[in-house]
């Protein structure tokens, strides 16, 4: 569409003015092609007309619809030029109170000149993770998407920072590395992210000083380096400075001040520590009260001094450093009092007796004397001789103030050197991000070196900003396949070239500063000379000492007068010396540091023949405009090669009014700062872009029905514009997105706004015709009725008489026993109707019932086979499982049990060796030992003979089986060919019949012509006899159905039994690698015990020589007593008769284990029979389905008969044939019923022959329990003689001391000897605890014994309640209770709180036993292992509800069987009974309460995490209700955010299924209903919390359609509380602020009442919260009405009174109060038996 079309009646325009820039018109007439005058109508409703040149028509800018207002993109606007942006900006500022507004990749940041509530920690996080454009626009945003693209481009990132004086620069970049401290945490001790922020107030107090324009205005540039390491964490940061303005020093205009660190020095003078400094108030010091008022509204320069210190100190700078700082900082507040007098017309002098000099002297340890000479004086070094001059009053004052500038410049370079160094930290930087707070474009009455440097530096970032802007609409246009053009865009380098190039202004100012008697005049004259031809450069018509520039931003002029000595930056060498000369170290490093890079820059140079003349001053070092265009080299080299992100800070007024909006002022800055320059770009080629999803949503009402119906919404979307807008240059297609020319969109929006208006036109027109209708016939119809009143009673009167009334009368009788009567009838009638229906109905519904109850009675009988056949397969799998674990299991307790006799022989062999040479008496009676041993041997080998045979009886009763197993295959076989013949036979027959049939019917045809006449006479007695035959078929394919259904379960059956004999046969596979494993052990025992005989053998060795004194020739006996209890060799030793008695014991063992196994494998052999005959009745089955093939074919011939029969004549003799093929039939089912008696007998057979076997095993079982107690018998005598043999040890010790005593020369040896005694005695005592023990195990096993001889005559034990279980087996129950608990097993998913009462019951026996230190210790290991387990499974939903569920029952069970009163009202007598008596465990319960409190904290935070993702896209973007729409255009950034391919759509669905999910998990593992409420608060307090923090930082969320939306959600989350009985959770009061916000946005706010009812129904929103909704809210269509600031001004006036919260955030991370509920358990402890599933064996319960 052309743009002239466009300026239609009611359109708006802009046209230029004086005072606003701009000012809105409307067009009273539509302007043609030709019109010399657009007619105007003002907002003051006067008339204006702008005149228009036909011939070149310049019209005035058109201005956005309403809808476009406001937007948080200034590139949505549909028509981009300079009054929208200017409009947009004011209406965002002063009435929505919104600082900040993107303008494509620029975040424009107003001034609001008051503290905002939108910098706290809150919000830093609301916006940590989220794409750009989604949420609305801030620092933190353009903060968060360069940390994202570092993160994922792997690239450095930029933040340019720029804008006027007071504009925000500094805390808009203190802001930007707030939010990199805190959203990426170093982890490290260092907190190296404090220290970043920290260096902020020292660099603002040495850096920043008040200005006419800001109070804390930074005089220096700065571009802080954050360094991040591969994780991206920050791990150091670097500050580069630009420029410091050092004149501030010495010179403040009025209204100024210094640098705040001398007037926080100042306030501080009184203060010990700054006594020795001298200092006075800051208005008695020269350098600190020129610019009059010395102090600032609000700001407390002594409380700042504090800050800076500690500051100072937390980046490691110790109290030396900043000791010299504040010496050197005094210092120059007293050189600038020194006071300089005139002697004379060309001298000056300076008093010794001068204060101020004497304190700068003793500070910086100069002397006075060399200081008041060289501040008046000047030496001249000439050719011949050197000269010293004095000098005049100014120049000596000119000295002064360069001494304190370059003192200063130099502590403030040394300050940031130390800050850097303190910002480093060990390890690689990864990458950086840059923040750049750098002076924007300043233009000022009087414009000296200071603004040219700062403008220099503006005209290169601008550059560089046009180049980046440029190459992302390049790319841009690229990505979307749009043909490229090249746009005209501002290139500045014309200027550039002017200042920096060969022969430029800085070339021509370094030259003339090169020459001793250079002026600023001379140098001024050489511009003229040079740089006349230059467009850039012009010359002042009014001015000789001056010139001007034409920047990018404006033309500027600058005063010539004082260039040259502010590039030279010049101090007299000799003040240079005094200072390298100073006894205070800190100050001489400066001025050597200055030297040494003196010396570096210096260049080779070849010496002359005569020596040449030396400058005046030495000035070797580069000029101050060289310096600073390396500098900014070097950073525009950083800029490029980093990723710039641009911030533009925009001063609204320079009164610093909060919320003031001065346009000319702000219309000024964003010609300088760039922006319009970027509208400018934009608005060249195709500014509008929307996607075809956001297109097709917005515009379907512009769409026909045939174009909203078709699938393809990008084929729609492109039908529709070219219908709409016949011009294909006004807009391009590209592969994701439309783009559009300026003015299109607003063009879409006047068409759809025209499609509304008519709609509701017609809404309109038909309601109102409806309501005028309904008004006319409700009047009509009072008229009617009035009508009929009046005229009725006009006829009574004239036609009423006394006659008539009786007659009337009379009538009106008769009428009432007629109308009885028949109504009685009728009555009669339908009351006999009724009783017959329903007595039909009742009779058809009882037999209704009776068949449901049969069928019911039916279906539960087969349930009943059904779970009883599935509960014996149950069992049959978890008796093989646990068979498999016991076997296991009883392995692990045989190596654990050679390894304690391992341990126990190394012991007792040292002991018997030593009772052996005690004396020869006990070799006799072990002699005697030794063949009652050899007995038992035999008996050993006897029994193992007896195993082998009853192996072998096994084996055959095994080859027996599978002989009769192979027979029973055979007749099979035999069966199957009997069958198969008989289905032949059965075929041949078949085909037989249908064979004479085919003859008979030929016969038949010949006489058909014969029998036609008595056709129709016996047609009727045909079809009587087909209907009996189709009712036989009928039958017969019934018949066939229940068959199929056995052959299916039987099919079932089999391969249920297929898998069951695959188990048996892996289990089977399993008990040889068993018997392996022990035989290894007992070959690894073996090998053991040879190592101990080797060891015994060094043993004796020692004690060889006294055991020949004492036992004379006894050698041998010895050596047989070191032999080793091999079965091969003779056994000499006691604790080998034990070791034996134990072997013993483990044959026993290893016999009884040999008898489960056998009967195992006969029980397996038994199945494996009954497998056979459910395999033989399969067969059985596959012959009835040969029989049921038979009856098949049967109903085939019935078939083909019936068809015949109703054809032929000769019926009977197919009769026949019929009949003799049911005979057949029997005979078959004859046939199989025999087979089927001869299987089942054959079955009988099998099983009593395996009962035989049984029986035969029972009988061997019975024997090798005879031969075991035998043994037991055996084993009791060898500890009788055991016994025997300690008693004999005791006489034998009495005798060796007697002897002793007679013989002195053993007096050595028989004292080792009774210390070795004394030990024997203990070890002695160690064997009478070990016979004890082995007596209690000899006890048990009897009594195990008893128990399996009579299992049925057991008395029911009446339980305590309580697990007993030993010290030493503590660390297994936790491992297995609470370490390695699977939660899928079958008995927690029975009792989920089953292992908080397995442990209380452990607690219960503690305490039964009284045992302190057991306690203590299973409590301690509880709550560790609990601890353990949580910090293992730290992110697991299941594990925590779990956990937290047994903790909370723990916890309830400590109370409740506490003994206290208040935990013992509901409990039962049993239980009151089985309290605690013993300890007082409150302390614990504390403990595990805290425990408890941890695990429900990291519950939450676990689905904190899981539900967050889901919420904002849930509850604020997912467009629940059909057909409201709230799509608006979108600018640049919502099309360039950080995200590459779209991520899960979420909606309220996602959040209900996340909810249930987390609700089912907690019910499942009997979660408290208490806790579970809590939970579901917490939750929907999470939800509430994101989704109102998200409207509050998203203007796009603040319209009506989206309050709709909201409360729709809302009602959803309300339904899902209801369905899951959670009402009294109190979990809607925590959406009470979500509702209410919804609430206010779909409220009418226009009037003093709608306030007054704000503030009524808001009352759990805070005033910020509904200021901040209010001017937030933005329009959808036209249709809605903006919120007017006199509205907000009137609701803020009311919120005044109101106490609420000053947040605009509600903290997400807040978390309610937990309370553990008490609750009574119903469990009985008593009854309570532990799963053989968690391995818990070991415990007993008592």
């Amino acid at each position: 569409m052309a743009v002239l079309e466009l300026y239609t009646k009611y359109n708006r325009v802009w046209i230029s003015d004086e005072e606003h820039v701009w000012k809105s018109a409307e067009i009273v007439k539509d302007f043609h092609s030709g019109d010399t005058v657009l007619e105007l109508l003002l907002e003051d409703g006067s008339e204006y007309c702008y005149t228009v040149d036909p011939s070149k028509p310049q019209l005035p800018p058109l201005r956005n619809p309403d809808i476009l207002v406001g937007e948080n993109d200034l590139t949505a606007l549909s028509y981009l030029h300079e009054p929208a942006v200017l409009h947009n900006l004011k209406v965002r500022f002063v009435e929505s109170r919104i600082i900040y507004t993107y303008c494509g990749i620029i975040l424009v940041a107003l001034n609001p000149y008051k503290q905002l509530p939108i910098y706290g920690d809150a919000i830093i996080h609301a916006y940590s993770g989220q794409n750009m454009g989604d949420m609305d626009p801030h620092i933190f945003a353009v903060a968060e998407e360069a940390y994202k693209q570092m993160a994922r481009n792997h690239k450095n990132q930029s933040i340019i920072v720029s804008g006027e004086s007071g504009a925000g620069k500094t805390v808009s970049a203190r802001y930007a590395m707030r939010y990199f401290a805190v959203v990426s945490k170093s982890g490290s001790k260092t907190r190296v992210e404090d220290k970043v922020l920290a260096s902020n107030p020292i660099t603002e107090a040495i850096g920043n000083a008040k200005t006419t324009r800001n109070d804390n205005s930074s005089r220096f540039g700065k571009y802080t380096e954050i360094s991040f390491d591969r994780k991206y964490r920050i791990i150091g940061a670097n500050m580069r400075t630009y420029l410091l303005e050092k004149s501030r020093v010495v010179f403040q205009a009025e209204n100024e001040r210094n640098y705040h660190i001398f007037y926080q020095i100042c306030s501080c003078a009184d203060s010990p520590a700054f006594k020795n400094l001298r200092l006075l108030s800051a208005d008695k010091f020269n350098y600190t009260c020129m610019g009059g008022d010395i102090n600032i509204e609000g700001v407390n320069d002594k409380k700042d001094l504090e800050e800076t210190r500690q500051t100072f100190s937390l980046l490691g700078l110790k109290e030396d450093f900043q000791s010299d700082v504040f010496k050197i900082l005094a210092a120059i507040l007293h050189l600038g009092n020194v006071e300089i007098k005139n002697v004379g017309d060309d001298k000056s002098s300076v008093p010794l007796s001068d204060p101020h000099l004497a304190v700068f002297c003793e500070l910086l340890g100069v002397s006075a004397e060399g200081l008041v000479r060289w501040l008046c004086h000047r030496r001249i070094v000439l050719v011949a001789e050197t000269v010293v001059k004095p000098v005049p009053k100014d120049r000596a004052i000119n000295a002064r103030d360069a001494l304190a500038k370059h003192i200063y410049a130099h502590l403030f370079d040394c300050i940031i050197n130390r800050i850097n160094t303190a910002l480093q930290v060990p390890g690689k930087q990864h990458a950086f991000i840059g923040v750049l707070d750098i002076y924007g474009f300043e233009t000022f009455d009087i414009n000296s070196f200071e603004q040219f440097c700062i403008n220099y530096a503006n005209e290169k970032l601008q550059q560089q900003f046009n180049l980046h802007v440029f190459k992302l609409e390049q790319e841009e246009y690229m990505k979307e396949d749009i043909p490229w053009t090249l746009i005209d865009f501002y290139d500045n380098q014309p200027v550039i070239d002017l200042i920096e190039a060969k022969m430029g202004i800085l070339d021509l100012l370094d030259e003339e500063c090169l020459f001793p008697q250079g002026t600023d005049q001379s140098w001024l004259q050489k511009l003229y000379n040079y740089l006349q031809a230059s467009p850039m450069f012009e010359k002042p018509r009014l001015s000789n000492g001056a010139f001007v520039i034409q920047h990018f931003a404006d033309k500027v002029e600058y005063q010539c007068r004082g260039f040259l000595e502010k590039n030279r930056d010049a101090l007299y060498e000799e003040l240079v010396d005094m200072m390298r000369s100073s006894k205070l170290p800190f100050l001489a490093n400066f001025f050597q540091e200055e030297e040494q890079n003196a010396a570096i820059s210096k260049s080779v140079k070849v010496k002359p023949a005569r020596p040449s003349v030396k400058p005046a001053n030495k000035h070797l070092r580069t000029s101050v405009g060289d310096k600073f265009r390396s500098s900014l080299s070097l950073l525009m080299e950083t800029l490029n090669a980093t990723t710039p992100h641009y911030v533009r800070c925009i001063k609204p007024n320079d009164e610093k009014l909060p919320f003031e909006y001065d346009s000319r002022r702000v219309v000024q800055q964003l010609r300088a700062c760039g922006v319009l320059e970027t509208i400018r770009i934009s608005a060249q080629s195709y500014p509008s872009r929307w996607t075809y999803v956001e297109f097709y949503s917005r515009y379907s009402i512009l769409m026909s029905h045939v174009e909203a119906d078709l699938n393809d919404k990008k084929q729609t979307c492109k039908n529709v514009l070219q219908r709409l807008i016949h011009d294909s240059n006004q807009y391009k297609f590209g592969r994701t997105k439309i783009f559009f020319r300026a003015g299109q969109v607003a063009y879409l929006e006047k068409l759809r706004l025209d499609r509304l208006r008519g709609a509701c036109v017609t809404i309109q027109k038909h309601a109102r015709g409806w309501s005028q209708r309904r008004k006319y016939l409700a009047l009509r119809k009072a008229a009617i009725i009035l009508q009929q009143y009046v005229r009725g009673k006009r006829t009574i009167r004239k036609t009423v008489t006394a006659a008539t009334l009786k007659q009337g009368w009379a009538a009106l009788v008769i009428q009432r026993h007629w109308r009885g009567y028949l109504l009685r009838q009728v009555y009669q009638v339908v009351r006999l109707a009724t009783i017959t229906i329903q007595a039909f109905t009742r009779g058809w519904i009882a037999r209704k019932r009776y068949k449901k109850m049969i069928k019911e009675h039916k279906a539960l009988v087969i349930q009943k086979y059904a779970r009883a056949w599935l509960a014996r397969r149950r069992f049959q799998t978890m008796r093989r499982l646990v068979l498999n674990v016991q076997l296991s299991y009883r392995v692990q307790q045989l190596r654990k049990k050679i390894d304690e006799q391992n341990k126990e022989n190394r012991g007792l062999l040292e002991r018997l060796t030593s009772l052996a040479n005690s004396h020869s008496q006990t070799m006799e009676k072990l002699q005697g030992l030794e063949t009652q041993l050899e007995k038992s041997t035999n008996q050993k080998a006897s029994l193992e003979k007896r195993e082998k045979k009853a192996k072998e009886d096994a084996s055959l009763t095994i080859a027996q089986l599978q002989k009769e197993v192979e027979v029973l295959n055979l007749e099979k076989e035999k069966l199957e060919k009997t069958f198969e013949a008989s289905t032949k036979d059965a075929k041949e027959t078949f085909d037989q019949v249908k064979r004479n049939l085919l003859e008979e019917k030929e016969n038949e045809a010949r006489l058909r012509k014969i029998a036609e006449n008595n056709t129709e006479i016996q047609r009727q007695d045909h079809e009587a006899e087909v209907a009996t035959l189709k009712e036989e078929i009928k039958r017969l394919k019934e018949e066939r159905v229940i068959l199929q259904r056995k052959l299916e379960e039987g099919a079932q059956a089999n391969s249920d039994l297929q898998e069951q004999v695959i188990q048996l046969t892996k289990h089977v596979k399993l008990i040889p690698e068993l018997r392996r494993d022990l035989n290894n052990l007992q070959n690894q025992r073996n090998n053991m015990e040879r190592k101990m005989k080797q060891q015994s053998e060094q043993a004796r060795g020692k004690v060889s020589e006294i055991a020949r004194q004492l036992l004379g020739g006894v050698v041998e006996e010895e050596v047989l007593l070191g032999m080793t209890s091999d079965e091969s060799e003779k056994i000499y030793e006691v604790d080998d008769l034990l070791s034996a008695f134990e072997g013993l014991q483990k044959a026993i063992r290893i016999l009884e284990n040999h008898q489960r196994e056998q009967k195992e494998s006969y029980e397996t052999q038994v199945e494996g029979l009954k497998l056979k005959m459910d395999h033989l009745e399969n067969e059985n089955s596959k012959l009835q389905n040969l029989f049921q093939e038979k009856s098949n074919v049967n109903e085939n011939i019935c078939q083909e008969v019936s068809r015949l029969s109703s054809e032929n004549l000769v019926i009977p003799e197919l009769k026949l044939q019929v009949s003799e093929l049911q005979r057949q039939k029997q005979e078959l089912e004859g046939l199989v019923e025999e087979q089927n008696r001869e299987l089942t007998e054959k079955n009988k057979e099998i099983t009593h022959n395996l009962q035989k076997k049984i029986t035969e095993e029972s009988s061997q079982r019975r024997y090798f329990e005879e031969k075991a107690e035998e043994l037991e018998e055996a084993k009791r005598e060898l500890q009788g003689r055991v016994e025997e043999l300690e008693e004999e040890n005791d006489h034998l010790k009495r005798q060796q001391l007697m002897e002793n005593e007679v013989k002195s020369k053993l007096r050595e040896e028989t004292s080792r000897l009774t210390a070795e005694n004394m030990d024997f005695d203990e070890l002695l005592d160690q064997k009478d605890r070990l016979i004890k023990k082995l007596q209690t195990q000899v006890k048990s096993l009897e009594t195990s014994q008893k128990a399996r001889q009579k299992p049925a005559s057991t008395i029911p034990k009446d339980y305590l309640g309580m697990l007993e279980y030993k010290r030493e087996d503590e660390p297994r129950l936790i491992e297995n209770i609470i370490l390695d608990l699977k939660l899928k097993g079958v008995a927690v998913n029975m009792i989920p709180t089953l292992p908080a009462y397995i442990l209380f019951m452990c607690i219960r026996h503690a305490d039964y036993l009284n045992d302190d230190a057991k306690l203590k210790s299973l409590m301690n290991a509880i709550i560790g292992g609990v601890k353990k387990v949580i910090m293992s499974h730290q992110k697991d939903l299941e594990f925590l509800s779990f956990w937290l569920s047994n903790t909370h029952q723990l916890l309830n069970c400590l109370k409740q069987y506490s003994g206290e009163e208040e935990f013992l009202k509901q409990s039962t007598p049993r239980q009151k009974k089985n309290c605690l008596q013993n300890f007082d465990l409150s302390e614990h319960r504390q403990i595990l309460s805290d425990l408890a409190i941890q695990i429900y904290h990291r519950f939450i935070s676990v689905m904190h995490k899981t539900l967050t993702p889901t919420i904002v896209p849930g509850m604020l973007e997912h467009e629940s209700l059909q057909g409201i729409s709230s799509m608006k255009p979108t600018g640049f950034r919502k099309r360039s955010n950080s995200f590459y391919e779209e991520s899960e759509t979420y909606t309220i669905s996602s959040i209900l299924q996340h909810l249930t999910v987390f609700h089912s998990t907690m019910s499942h593992h009997g979660l408290d209903q208490g806790l579970i409420k809590q939970v579901i608060k917490q939750l929907f307090y999470l939800v509430a919390a994101i989704t109102l923090n998200n409207i509050m930082l998203r203007k796009d969320m603040c319209s009506c359609r989206k309050g709709m939306q909201i409360r729709c959600n809302i009602s959803y989350l309300e339904e899902w509380l209801k369905e899951k009985e959670l009402q009294s959770s109190n979990a809607m009061d925590t959406l009470e602020p979500l509702a209410q916000a919804a609430w206010l946005l779909q409220v009418n706010k226009s009037t003093d009442e709608d306030a007054k009812e704000i503030i009524e129904k808001c009352c759990e929103l805070s005033p910020v919260q509904i200021v901040k909704i209010l001017n937030s809210y933005t329009p959808i269509d036209d249709f809605e009405k903006r919120v007017t600031s006199s509205f907000v001004r009137k609701v803020q006036s009311l919120l005044q009174d109101h106490e609420g919260s000053a947040q605009l955030m509600l903290d997400a991370d807040y978390r309610f109060q937990v309370t553990f509920p008490f609750c009574t358990s119903t469990q009985a402890l008593e009854l309570l038996q532990v799963p053989n599933s968690l391995h818990l064996d070991f415990l007993n319960r008592i």
